[in-house]
């Protein structure tokens, strides 16, 4: 795994421990939603959700910036995130 998805790891790991959060277990799935993350950091200059459009307008965008907005009641109310990077409980 590449320094830059470790640290995209490492920062969500970070954000669900201060949270109560947990990432999901599946590491496959863990490391591809680092590195859609970390490819979206690299193109667009921000660590965009891979599971939301980018649509060019920075308003809109900003708000899909990982941790997005939705996140929060997304796991209020399924239990997870929109891309099932955080769950519920650790």
């Amino acid at each position: 795994m590449d320094k830059s998805m470790s640290e995209v790891i490492k920062d969500c790991e970070e954000h669900a421990k201060r949270s109560g959060y947990s990432l999901n277990p599946n590491k496959k799935f863990l490391e591809a939603i680092a590195r859609g993350l970390s490819m979206n950091e690299y193109h667009h200059g921000k660590r965009y959700c891979p599971c939301r459009p980018i649509t060019g307008n920075r308003e809109e965008d900003e708000k899909n910036v990982c941790p997005c907005v939705y996140h929060k009641e997304e796991i209020e109310k399924d239990g997870k995130c929109h891309c099932s990077l955080f769950f519920r409980g650790v």
